[in-house]
Order: structure tokens, then C-alpha cells, then sequence
């Protein structure tokens, strides 16, 4: 049950993170490629004669989504050590009364 818990809290942190993945891509590959990005709106950025302009704006503006998916990173983070330390307990009381 245990481990079930840490695969959960585990998939829902990667999902709460993915905007700032989003973010980061974003800025990495405009930077990499020389194009302009800012929450104005969407530039053109063409590379090897795609224009990769919409896509940037939309990962780099869903960093806003971190407004809302890292509190629920952090408290889904303190219910697994919470619930990590409450098992790890139970378990040392059931050790000592054998």
C-alpha cells in the first residue's frame, strides 16, 4: 500500500510540475534558437521552415498554471512525508509488542 501511496503522490507532483517544464522548454529553445518570447503574444519563430511562434507563446504563458499546481505540489509533498512517518511509526510499535 505503501508503495501505491508514492507512485501516486509521485504522478500527481509530475503533473502539478509540468508548467514550469513547460516554462523552462520554452524559454531554452527561444533562447537556443534566437527567438523573442514574452507574454505579450506570440512571435514568429521559424526553425527549419516551421514557425514554432504559438507553440512557445502557449508553454511559456501556461507557467501561469504554477499559480495554482505547486500549492498542490507542496501539500500533496507534505501528505506523503506525513504519511511515509505514520507508517514508518506503525510499523516500529508493531516491531516492539512482537
Amino acid at each position: 500500500m505503501a508503495r501505491g501511496i508514492i507512485i501516486a503522490c509521485g504522478v500527481i507532483i509530475f503533473v502539478c510540475l509540468l508548467p514550469v517544464f513547460g516554462v523552462a522548454w520554452s524559454s531554452w529553445f527561444a533562447e537556443r534558437h534566437g527567438c523573442t518570447l514574452n507574454e505579450a503574444g506570440a512571435h514568429p519563430c521559424v526553425v527549419n521552415g516551421k514557425d514554432y511562434g504559438d507553440l512557445l507563446a502557449g508553454a511559456f504563458v501556461s507557467g501561469w498554471f504554477m499559480l495554482l499546481t505547486l500549492p498542490v505540489a507542496a501539500l500533496t509533498s507534505i501528505v506523503l512525508v506525513l504519511t511515509l512517518i505514520i507508517r514508518w511509526v506503525r510499523n516500529r510499535r508493531t516491531t516492539r509488542q512482537q
